[in-house]
C-alpha cells in the first residue's frame, strides 16, 4: 500500500465473531442477516470498520478457522447473497469490511486436500506438506499449538501431514506455487467483490524454517518467520494487496519489534500491522499459556513502551485487549465484580485508545462483557482447551483439576464467545432458540439496551473514545513516553505531537494510588471516568484520567 492511502490510522475496528453476535433466523446461531440488522448500532457506537471472522464454509472443528471452501459462505451462516448484502449496507453506511484469511491451513475437507491425499502422485499432493515416518513413528517431534504430534498418520499413503492446529487443519505448502497463485486468484475474487480488507491468521507460519520439517525424528522449532516468510509477503502484496485500497493486519503469535518492522514498515511493501501476543500473554505459564493469573502491570507496561516506542514513525501498530481468542478484557486486565467492573472497563478502554495504533474493539467489549462461570470441562466448546485438558490434567497429571479450571476459567476462549448480550430479555435478545452456547447469566444487567443511552455507559465511554480519536491528531500521531515505569498500580503515559501533550493516567487497581509529579494531569479534562475532579496527585480505585495541554 502506497503511503498516500492510510486511512487505516485512523480507523476504529470491531471485531464480530458471526456465530454469537446475532440470530436472525432462530435456530439459535448467530448469521450474516443478524450482522444486517445491528449494523445502526454499530454506526452509532462510532466504529469505522467491520473486521468479521471466518464466515466461509468450514469442516465446524475450530470456529471457522478450518475452511472447506473460500468462495462459500458457511450455510449455517446465511448464503452468499446474505454476504452482498451485508457489503453493501455496511457501505451505505460509510462502514467498511474486512474479512478473515486463513492461508496457513485448510480444513481436511477441503477439495485440495481430498485430492492430495488420494496418493502420492496426485497431482495436488504437494498442496500440503506430507513427510515419511522416522523409524516407525512421525517425522519429527513438532508440537501442534493446540497440544499433542503435529503430525498425523495417513494410512493410505503411509505418510505423515503437517497440521499446526487440530488434526482436521492440515498446512498449506506455500513452497509451492501453484498454492500462492491459488490463494491470490481467491483474494483477488473477494477484493472484487468489494471487500476492504483481510486480517490474515497466523500469517507469520506460511514461511515455516526448513528445519522443523525434516523427518529425522529431533526436537524442531520455531515453527514462524522462515527464511522465505518475507519472501512470500512481498509476493502478495505486488501481486494482490498493492492493487487495492485496504487494510491489512497479520497475526503473529511469536512476532518481535523488530520483526513487526519488516511486517508492518510504513513504506507499506508488506502488511499495514501485526497483532502481537506479548501483552495478553505476559502472564502465561512457563512453558505454556495456560495460568491462573494475575495480572503483572509492571511487565505489561514495559511490553506496550517496547511497542510503541519501537515501531513509531517506523511502523505501525495494532491495539486490542481481547479478541475472540483472549478472555473478556474486563475480566483480564481489569475488575469483573459489579462494584468495580464499569469503572475498571472504562479505565482500561481509555489506557488502551490513547495509544498510538488502530484499536481493536472485540463484540461486548463496549458493555463490558465479562467472562463466563465455566464449571466444568464438560461445559467447552473450545477444541485448544479440551485438549489442554486431556494433556496437562488427564494424561500428564501435571495439573489438578481444579487449577486447570481456574487456567480456563481465567485464559479460555469460550470466554470471548457466548453470545453477545443485547436485552435483558429472553437468551439476553441474541435469540428466540436455545443459543449454541449459553448466555452469560449477567445479561440481565450488562445488555446493550440498557446501555446505548445511558451516557455513563461502558457503550457511552467507549463512543466518546472513538471521537476523540478523530478529533485530535495528537492520540493518531503522537510518540510515546512511559512514565512511573515500576509502580505496581499505576499505568500513566504522555504523547506528544505539534505543541500539543496528551496525558494518561489510569490505575490498575482497587486501592487509591498516588501520581508522581510528572504524572499528575494538567491541561483540559477530554475524559475521565470519575465526575468529581479528585486530587491531583492521587488516583481513586480504577480511575483514568486523560487531559490535553
Amino acid at each position: 500500500m502506497s503511503k498516500k492511502s492510510q486511512w487505516f490510522k485512523e480507523a476504529v475496528v470491531y471485531q464480530i465473531y458471526p456465530k454469537s453476535f446475532m440470530d436472525a433466523n432462530g435456530d439459535g446461531m448467530g448469521d450474516l442477516r443478524g450482522v444486517i440488522g445491528k449494523l445502526d448500532y454499530l454506526k452509532a457506537l462510532g466504529i469505522d470498520v467491520i473486521w468479521l471472522n471466518p464466515c466461509y464454509k468450514n469442516s465446524g472443528v475450530d470456529g471457522g478457522y478450518d475452511i472447506s471452501d473460500y468462495r462459500a459462505i458457511a450455510p449455517e451462516l446465511g448464503t452468499m447473497e446474505d454476504f452482498d448484502e451485508l457489503l453493501r449496507q455496511a457501505h451505505a453506511r460509510g462502514i467498511r469490511i474486512v474479512m478473515d484469511l486463513v492461508v496457513n491451513h485448510t480444513s481436511t475437507e477441503h477439495p485440495w486436500f481430498i485430492e492430495s491425499r488420494a496418493g502420492k502422485d496426485s497431482p495436488k499432493r504437494d498442496f500440503y506438506i506430507w513427510r515419511p515416518p522416522f523409524e516407525g513413528k512421525e517425522p519429527n517431534r513438532e508440537r501442534s499449538v493446540f497440544s499433542g504430534p503435529a503430525w498425523q498418520y495417513d494410512e493410505a499413503t503411509g505418510e505423515y501431514y503437517l497440521h499446526m492446529f487440530a488434526v482436521e487443519q492440515a498446512d498449506l505448502n506455500w513452497e509451492n506455487e501453484a498454492v500462492r497463485r491459488e490463494v491470490y486468484d481467491m483474494m483477488h475474487w473477494w477484493f472484487k467483490k468489494g471487500i476492504d480488507g483481510f486480517r490474515m491468521d497466523v500469517i507469520d507460519m506460511i514461511g515455516k524454517p526448513p528445519a522443523m520439517l525434516r523427518a529425522d525424528g529431533g526436537p524442531h522449532g520455531p515453527s514462524s518467520h522462515g527464511p522465505r516468510e518475507h519472501e512470500f509477503l512481498r509476493e502478495m502484496n505486488r501481486e494482490v494487496l498493492s492493487h487495492y485500497d485496504i487494510l491489512t493486519v497479520g497475526e503473529s503469535g511469536s512476532v518481535t519489534v523488530e520483526q513487526a518492522l519488516d511486517y508492518a514498515n510504513l513504506d507499506g511493501s508488506e502488511l499495514n500491522m501485526m497483532f502481537q501476543f506479548e501483552h495478553v500473554e505476559h502472564d502465561a505459564g512457563e512453558d505454556t499459556k495456560w495460568s491462573a493469573g494475575p495480572m503483572n502491570l509492571v511487565k505489561l507496561k514495559k511490553i506496550f513502551e517496547r511497542w510503541q516506542t519501537g515501531l513509531h514513525g517506523r511502523a505501525w501498530n495494532s491495539l486490542y485487549w481481547d479478541n475472540h481468542d483472549q478472555p473478556r478484557a474486563v475480566s483480564h486486565f481489569g475488575c469483573d465484580e459489579e462494584r468495580c467492573r464499569v469503572r475498571s472497563a472504562k479505565m482500561i478502554a481509555a489506557c488502551l485508545h490513547m495509544m498510538e495504533g488502530t484499536p481493536y474493539i472485540y463484540q461486548g467489549e463496549e458493555l463490558g462483557m465479562t467472562n463466563y462461570p465455566l464449571r466444568d470441562i464438560s461445559e467447552s466448546k473450545d477444541v485448544e482447551a479440551i485438549n489442554a485438558w486431556n494433556e496437562l490434567v488427564v494424561e500428564q497429571k501435571r495439573f489438578t483439576p481444579e487449577y486447570m479450571m481456574a487456567c480456563i476459567r481465567y485464559k479460555g476462549r469460550d470466554n470471548a464467545r457466548t453470545p453477545m448480550q443485547w436485552t435483558a430479555g429472553k437468551n439476553a435478545g441474541f435469540s428466540e432458540a436455545e443459543p449454541w452456547m449459553p448466555v452469560n447469566p449477567n445479561y440481565t444487567f450488562i445488555n446493550a439496551e440498557s446501555q446505548v443511552n445511558d451516557p455513563d455507559s461502558v457503550f457511552s465511554f467507549y463512543k466518546k473514545l472513538i471521537a476523540l480519536r478523530k478529533t485530535h491528531p495528537v492520540i493518531v500521531n503522537g510518540d510515546f513516553t512511559l512514565l512511573m515505569p515500576e509502580d505496581k498500580q499505576v499505568f500513566a503515559y504522555l504523547r506528544r505531537h505539534a505543541g500539543r501533550t496528551l496525558q494518561v493516567a489510569c490505575n490498575f487497581s482497587g486501592e487509591h494510588a498516588a501520581l508522581d509529579a510528572q504524572a499528575q494531569t494538567s491541561g483540559s479534562m477530554l475524559i475521565a471516568n470519575y465526575d468529581e475532579p479528585g486530587d491531583a496527585a492521587v488516583l481513586r480505585p480504577w480511575e483514568v484520567r486523560v487531559t490535553l495541554v
